[in-house]
Protein backbone atom coordinates (compact mmCIF):
# COMPACT_ATOMS: atom_id res chain seq x y z
CA UNK A 1 0.00 0.00 0.00
CA UNK A 2 1.60 3.26 -1.09
CA UNK A 3 0.67 6.11 1.21
CA UNK A 4 3.16 8.72 -0.03
CA UNK A 5 0.44 10.77 -1.73
CA UNK A 6 -2.13 10.46 1.06
CA UNK A 7 -3.18 13.62 2.85
CA UNK A 8 -3.35 13.73 6.66
CA UNK A 9 -7.16 13.39 6.37
CA UNK A 10 -6.79 10.24 4.27
CA UNK A 11 -4.20 8.82 6.67
CA UNK A 12 -6.55 9.41 9.63
CA UNK A 13 -9.45 7.73 7.82
CA UNK A 14 -7.33 4.69 6.91
CA UNK A 15 -5.86 4.59 10.43
CA UNK A 16 -9.31 4.51 12.08
CA UNK A 17 -10.61 1.91 9.60
CA UNK A 18 -7.57 -0.37 10.06
CA UNK A 19 -7.67 0.07 13.84
CA UNK A 20 -11.37 -0.87 14.00
CA UNK A 21 -10.63 -3.96 11.88
CA UNK A 22 -7.52 -4.81 13.96
CA UNK A 23 -5.60 -4.96 10.70
CA UNK A 24 -2.01 -4.60 11.86
CA UNK A 25 -0.58 -4.95 8.35
CA UNK A 26 -2.54 -1.94 7.05
CA UNK A 27 -1.83 0.03 10.25
CA UNK A 28 1.91 -0.51 10.00
CA UNK A 29 1.94 0.70 6.38
CA UNK A 30 0.72 4.09 7.63
CA UNK A 31 3.79 4.65 9.84
CA UNK A 32 7.22 5.87 8.84
CA UNK A 33 10.03 3.41 9.45
CA UNK A 34 11.23 5.84 12.15
CA UNK A 35 8.31 7.17 14.17
CA UNK A 36 8.36 9.21 17.36
CA UNK A 37 5.68 7.18 19.21
CA UNK A 38 4.64 7.76 22.81
CA UNK A 39 1.79 6.60 25.02
CA UNK A 40 2.55 7.66 28.61
CA UNK A 41 1.75 5.21 31.37
CA UNK A 42 2.94 2.41 33.63
CA UNK A 43 4.81 -0.02 31.35
CA UNK A 44 5.28 -2.46 34.23
CA UNK A 45 1.53 -3.05 34.47
CA UNK A 46 0.53 -2.33 30.86
CA UNK A 47 3.52 -3.36 28.70
CA UNK A 48 2.05 -1.91 25.51
CA UNK A 49 2.49 1.63 26.87
CA UNK A 50 5.63 3.71 26.46
CA UNK A 51 7.94 4.85 23.68
CA UNK A 52 8.43 3.16 20.35
CA UNK A 53 10.39 4.16 17.27
CA UNK A 54 10.30 1.53 14.53
CA UNK A 55 7.55 -0.29 12.66
CA UNK A 56 8.66 -3.49 14.40
CA UNK A 57 8.21 -1.86 17.82
CA UNK A 58 4.81 -0.53 16.73
CA UNK A 59 3.85 -4.04 15.57
CA UNK A 60 4.77 -5.30 19.05
CA UNK A 61 2.54 -2.58 20.56
CA UNK A 62 -0.50 -3.85 18.65
CA UNK A 63 0.30 -7.48 19.49
CA UNK A 64 0.54 -6.67 23.21
CA UNK A 65 -2.52 -4.43 23.19
CA UNK A 66 -4.71 -6.94 21.36
CA UNK A 67 -3.44 -9.86 23.46
CA UNK A 68 -4.33 -8.05 26.70
CA UNK A 69 -7.48 -6.08 25.85
CA UNK A 70 -10.84 -6.47 24.19
CA UNK A 71 -12.61 -3.38 22.87
CA UNK A 72 -16.08 -2.79 24.29
CA UNK A 73 -16.85 0.52 22.59
CA UNK A 74 -15.17 3.53 21.06
CA UNK A 75 -16.53 6.89 20.14
CA UNK A 76 -14.74 9.40 17.94
CA UNK A 77 -15.81 12.93 18.82
CA UNK A 78 -13.58 14.96 16.52
CA UNK A 79 -10.99 14.52 13.81
CA UNK A 80 -9.12 17.69 13.00
CA UNK A 81 -6.30 18.29 10.57
CA UNK A 82 -4.11 21.33 10.00
CA UNK A 83 -1.25 21.09 7.53
CA UNK A 84 0.76 18.04 8.69
CA UNK A 85 -0.99 17.59 12.08
CA UNK A 86 -4.01 15.43 12.80
CA UNK A 87 -5.87 15.26 16.10
CA UNK A 88 -8.48 12.64 17.02
CA UNK A 89 -10.50 12.93 20.23
CA UNK A 90 -13.04 10.58 21.75
CA UNK A 91 -13.71 8.02 24.44
CA UNK A 92 -13.13 4.31 24.71
CA UNK A 93 -14.27 1.44 26.88
CA UNK A 94 -12.00 -1.61 26.99
CA UNK A 95 -12.00 -4.90 28.86
CA UNK A 96 -8.67 -5.88 30.40
CA UNK A 97 -8.50 -9.61 29.70
CA UNK A 98 -6.16 -10.40 32.61
CA UNK A 99 -8.64 -9.13 35.19
CA UNK A 100 -11.93 -8.83 33.23
CA UNK A 101 -12.18 -5.23 34.46
CA UNK A 102 -13.62 -2.54 32.19
CA UNK A 103 -11.64 0.66 31.66
CA UNK A 104 -13.24 3.86 30.39
CA UNK A 105 -11.22 6.88 29.30
CA UNK A 106 -11.33 9.92 27.10
CA UNK A 107 -8.42 10.07 24.65
CA UNK A 108 -6.62 12.44 22.36
CA UNK A 109 -4.38 11.18 19.57
CA UNK A 110 -1.99 13.63 17.95
CA UNK A 111 -0.21 12.63 14.75
CA UNK A 112 2.25 14.30 12.45
CA UNK A 113 1.92 13.13 8.84
CA UNK A 114 4.78 13.78 6.44
CA UNK A 115 4.81 12.50 2.86
CA UNK A 116 1.72 10.45 3.60
CA UNK A 117 3.22 8.59 6.59
CA UNK A 118 2.81 9.06 10.34
CA UNK A 119 6.12 10.30 11.76
CA UNK A 120 4.93 11.31 15.23
CA UNK A 121 2.21 9.61 17.31
CA UNK A 122 1.07 10.59 20.79
CA UNK A 123 -1.92 9.29 22.75
CA UNK A 124 -3.10 11.03 25.88
CA UNK A 125 -5.56 8.99 27.94
CA UNK A 126 -6.30 8.25 31.57
CA UNK A 127 -3.16 6.17 32.02
CA UNK A 128 -4.00 5.53 35.68
CA UNK A 129 -7.35 3.99 34.68
CA UNK A 130 -5.60 1.87 32.04
CA UNK A 131 -2.85 0.50 34.30
CA UNK A 132 -4.73 0.20 37.62
CA UNK A 133 -6.79 -2.90 36.59
CA UNK A 134 -3.53 -4.62 35.62
CA UNK A 135 -2.19 -4.37 39.19
CA UNK A 136 -1.45 -7.66 40.89
CA UNK A 137 -3.65 -8.41 43.89
CA UNK A 138 -1.87 -7.88 47.23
Amino acid sequence: MSTNSNSPQQVVQQFLKSLAERNSYELLQLFSENTDWYIPGDKERAPWLGRRNSREEIRTFYELLWKNTQPVSAQIDHTLTDKDTAIITGEFKTKMLQTNKIVESPFCIQMTVENGLITRYLILEDSYAVSEPMKSPD
